[in-house]
């Protein structure tokens, strides 16, 4: 007698999930360099710069030491909370409580995802600009809550659109989720943005998650404004950071969330039950980063300065628009339509690129349906590897023009 087939059924939050568009461009990438084809990848915002040597050396260090080799704490080790706050107070004059109002993270994407199971649940509502990074929309909906997406802005307008669908909405939304300096657009603001925000968040009642990931990465002069350094922040919201982009520590996923005492509790109740914190070590290496490589993030963002004119030379080649970007790793570039074939979508036309231009980039459609007919083209690669990039673009999307005859000499 035949047995039927044993029916493994998730849950729905994982069905909830739409498909992740990345994956196909995942997957050819995987496979062109199995097949030892030299993709040029500038669709992941993954730093290739090296950490700095002072913070290898504290690791190799702190890992020798067998008190570190036990549990840490879920929260972050005092030292590291401690200098956080230092750096705050430091660079943007915000004075920050590090036994309630600062949680370390594994990186601030789990500490925001954790944060939204913490904050949401059914019948909820997250407010969200389209475009976004995937998980300001998918760690709502795993929390079983629901998302508006409003259209992008960086200006009073935006806030105005937030507010009218803020205002029009029952139950009122609890949630406002910013991101700026922002990815994938770039956008950025000044200052009088986040008063804004403020007002009408503490108005209706919404709380604010800032995502401030970028925040360091800022050119041709402009600082971005920390949402924590604006009157009235802690008392409607956090800020997450993040030790990734500014100093190059990506794979050692450490991050923060800085604000409000309540928010901060709320997502320390939660990683309690999920997990017993970092690998001292990392953290203790994360304190030196902040405290003795004050100098690296203006250096780092200098280098990103110089790639992202080296990537905008070569957007004006193709004929590509864009906005030149004062901060974040990223170009966001809207596609010449004659470069786009009869039918073809942003993905697969990322994914013909792969093929015909040997470059990856990450598809607008991918992070909303705002970034279709976009690309983001992440600085990640040294510039000589950004020329090529671009080169190769334009040989594949650019027809040469024949050269002419020469005619012959007449006798």
């Amino acid at each position: 007698m035949s047995q039927q087939p044993f029916q493994i059924n998730v849950s729905s939050r994982i069905q909830r999930l739409p498909p992740y568009l990345f994956g196909r461009i995942n997957k050819m990438k995987y496979d062109k360099r199995v097949a030892g084809v030299d993709i040029i990848d500038l669709g992941m915002g993954n730093p290739t710069d090296p950490t700095p040597k002072s913070v290898v050396d504290k690791l190799s260090e702190a890992a020798t030491d067998p008190r570190n080799h036990r549990y840490s704490v879920s929260n972050g080790i005092a030292g590291l909370r401690k200098e956080v706050a230092r750096k705050y107070h430091r660079q943007y004059g915000v004075d920050l409580d590090p036994e309630t109002e600062i949680i370390a993270t594994i990186g601030s994407k789990e500490g925001f995802s954790h944060l939204c199971l913490a904050l949401l649940g059914p019948g909820d509502t997250a407010v969200v600009g389209d475009p976004a990074f995937p998980i300001h929309i998918y760690a709502v909906a795993m929390a079983g809550a629901n998302v508006i997406r409003v259209p992008l802005g960086n200006d009073l307008a935006f806030l105005d659109r937030v507010e009218k669908v803020i205002e029009n909405l029952y139950p009122t939304p609890k949630l406002l989720i910013l991101n700026y300096p922002h990815n994938p657009t770039a956008l950025t603001i000044d200052k009088g943005f986040w008063e804004r925000a403020i007002e009408l968040c503490r108005k209706h009642g919404v709380m604010i998650i800032s995502d401030y990931a970028y925040g360091e990465i800022c050119f041709d002069g402009y600082q971005a404004p920390s949402f924590l350094s604006t009157p009235g922040a802690k008392e409607v919201g956090v800020e997450f950071t993040t030790m990734s982009k500014s100093y190059n520590m990506a794979g050692w996923r450490c991050g923060f969330c800085a604000g409000n005492a309540e928010m901060v509790k709320a997502l320390g109740t939660i990683k309690g039950y999920y997990d017993y914190g970092m690998f001292a070590p990392i953290q203790i290496a994360s304190v030196i980063a902040m405290r003795e490589c004050e100098q690296t993030p203006q250096e780092q963002a200098a280098i990103y300065q110089h790639r992202r004119d080296e990537v905008c030379r070569g957007l004006d080649k193709l004929g590509w628009t864009y906005d030149r970007p004062r901060a974040s790793m990223f170009v966001w570039a809207k596609i010449n339509p004659d470069h786009f074939k009869k039918g073809e979508g942003t993905i697969d036309f990322c994914l013909r690129m792969m093929d015909e231009a040997e470059v990856a980039l990450a598809p607008g459609r991918a992070f909303g349906e705002h970034g279709e007919g976009y690309v983001r083209i992440a600085l990640v690669e040294n510039e000589h590897r950004l020329r090529q990039a671009m080169k190769n673009l334009e040989r594949a999307l650019v027809p040469r023009q024949p050269k002419p005859k020469r005619q012959a000499a007449k006798a």
